[in-house]
């Protein structure tokens, strides 16, 4: 039989990622205890750094758009 596949909330996601944005952990030890393999909280790690930046500029191109 195959394993299932996990699934994950944002919230979870979105906790393993600001835990590893904050640099107090290696990747290593944030996946030991998250329970998730190293890649993957490193892929979270540079969803979470696009999305930031994405918000950031999202409201400078209004600014911009406005004058």
């Amino acid at each position: 039989m195959s394993k299932k596949r996990r699934k994950f909330t944002a919230e979870f996601k979105a906790r393993v990622a600001l835990d590893a944005l904050s640099g107090e952990h290696t990747l290593s030890e944030l996946a030991s205890k998250y329970g998730v393999h190293p890649n993957q909280v490193s892929q979270w790690k540079k969803q979470a750094k696009e999305q930031i930046v994405a918000g950031f500029a999202g409201k400078a191109s209004k600014d911009a758009a406005k004058r």
